[in-house]
């Protein structure tokens, strides 16, 4: 009984029922994709250094966890140290340069026949290895985010690049150049951002780690491995208070429009609920009534907003394909039962005002 009065109440009026359950599934939508935008980021790019094959990365001691954003303090030379250190096998330096003309994107110098050796070369889709000073390789990502083919130009820095390989994304950066040019570009000749170190077995990580220490005391040497685990929100506090804001933003905007279409509801049913009272109703069934209202307006707001959620997904990856956005089930349920609690909070005044009328106002009422 209690069941199909409520169900009938929520689509007596459907307009201000669908705007509030799209209130509901826009807030949802907003916690799941700003969360997966982020967390998407930063897993992939844990992914692409990970693709590198690498097991250790040598980089300043005032190095971020944006490894694109630390200039490039090292000099070059440290490459040839660490090489001659026991269980080294192959290491590579790299030049990455933020860059924020036309987009924003890291370039990464290196040094193609070291690279090669480190992450065992690129999977080419078209074209060949860096070879002239000029030459550049984008992932296949890329190529299609910015409409670029083999052979095209590609000005980056105010310095025009040609296209010179397809490559598969996965490895590193999206944008390749020699080093030696970036380095001449951007004044910062032999220098290096970061050194990749591969050992001659993963085992003996530990043991390389400690004699790069011994011999570079003042830099952060860390295994790829843990590189990956700190890629996530919690570890970067900025982040994640950008995080907390919009899932907050996203949280009020959903608490105000159900707490409007609540209150707005018990104005609407001021007789319906004087006849419930006349008939021996109490103050709990009232409340239950339109708190089960408000939840049942979640639920299929909740639904709503996983769905959109998806199509927000789709038409972000059409516009931008170099974006990754990570939905995961564990946001999915967080989301719903943010929007839960955030509606049964909206609903509550207003339930709450339903249950203390007088039952022959009620019905007087016009």
């Amino acid at each position: 009984m209690m069941g199909q009065f409520v169900f009938r109440n929520l689509f007596h009026r459907p307009v201000r029922t669908l705007i509030g359950m799209m209130a509901v599934a826009v807030e949802v939508m907003l916690v799941i994709i700003i969360v997966g935008l982020t967390s998407g980021m930063l897993q992939e790019t844990a992914k692409r250094i990970e693709g590198i094959g690498a097991d250790i990365m040598v980089q300043p001691s005032s190095s971020s966890i944006f490894i694109g954003f630390s200039g490039a303090p090292m000099p070059i030379k440290i490459a040839d140290k660490i090489q001659e250190l026991k269980y080294v096998e192959y290491v590579t330096p790299a030049l990455l340069q933020f860059n924020t003309s036309g987009g924003v994107e890291t370039i990464w110098g290196i040094d193609p026949e070291s690279f090669r050796q480190v992450s065992n070369g690129f999977v080419f889709q078209q074209g060949h290895d860096l070879e002239g000073p000029d030459d550049m390789l984008v992932d296949d990502w890329q190529a299609t985010a910015k409409h670029v083919k083999l052979g095209d130009t590609y000005t980056v820095l105010n310095h025009d690049w040609k296209i010179a390989g397809i490559v598969e994304h996965g490895k590193a950066g999206r944008i390749f150049v020699p080093i030696a040019t970036l380095q001449a570009l951007v004044g910062a000749h032999d220098k290096a951002t970061i050194f990749l170190v591969r050992c001659t077995r993963p085992e003996h990580t530990t043991d390389v780690m400690a004699e790069i220490k011994e011999i570079l005391p003042n830099n952060k040497v860390q295994p790829v491995k843990e590189y990956m685990s700190m890629m996530n929100s919690s570890n970067i506090p900025a982040l994640q208070t950008f995080i907390n804001a919009m899932i907050a933003l996203a949280v009020t905007i959903g608490l105000l429009v159900i707490f409007l279409s609540m209150y707005t509801t018990v104005l609407e049913r001021t007789r319906d609920i004087g006849v419930l009272k006349s008939l021996g109703a109490g103050k709990l069934l009232i409340v239950r009534a339109l708190l089960a209202e408000t939840l049942l307006l979640a639920i299929l707001g909740i639904l709503a907003g996983i769905g959109l959620s998806y199509a927000v997904r789709a038409g972000f990856l059409k516009l931008f394909p170099t974006l990754s956005i990570l939905i995961t089930p564990g946001w999915m349920v967080r989301a719903g039962l943010i929007a839960i609690i955030g509606a049964l909070v909206g609903a509550s005044y207003p339930a709450w005002a339903a249950s203390r009328k007088d039952a022959v106002e009620a019905l007087a009422y016009d």
